[in-house]
């Protein structure tokens, strides 16, 4: 008895090339992600430094640690990453750079220019 379903086609992901404005859009669900997973350990952070001077300053010491500092680095390239986005999204909301280059150019002012106000912050803080 002959079937007419169709059998899913195997996608290899790898092998598609996303344009910038898709690949920016999945930096944004990434980073939105991540902020929301280090919302706990942010709150615990901010609960330490809160008991007193000793949680104050374990919550400093865990902060300055290499992996505190890594922590730190990636969190605010995350939340700048993120806002970024959100302000394209917000201009593309309203039907400003809709068309295919200016949203190409803004796709890239995002994805290079989160990390280099990351590390703008980074040096000045």
């Amino acid at each position: 008895m002959p079937s007419n379903t169709q059998r899913p086609v195997f996608l290899n992901l790898v092998q598609i090339r996303l344009p910038v404005p898709g690949l920016m859009s999945i930096g944004h669900r990434i980073s939105g992600v991540a902020l929301i997973l280090a919302l706990p350990y942010l709150a615990y952070l901010l609960h330490l430094s809160l008991e007193g001077p000793d949680g104050f300053a374990a919550a400093t010491t865990a902060l300055q640690g290499g992996l505190g500092r890594l922590v730190l680095f990636l969190m605010a390239w995350g939340l700048l990453h993120h806002l970024f986005a959100g302000i394209r999204y917000l201009l593309l909301d309203v039907d400003l750079g809709l068309d295919k280059p200016t949203a190409r150019a803004s796709a890239w002012a995002v994805l290079l220019g989160a990390p280099a106000a990351t590390v703008i912050l980074g040096v000045l803080l």
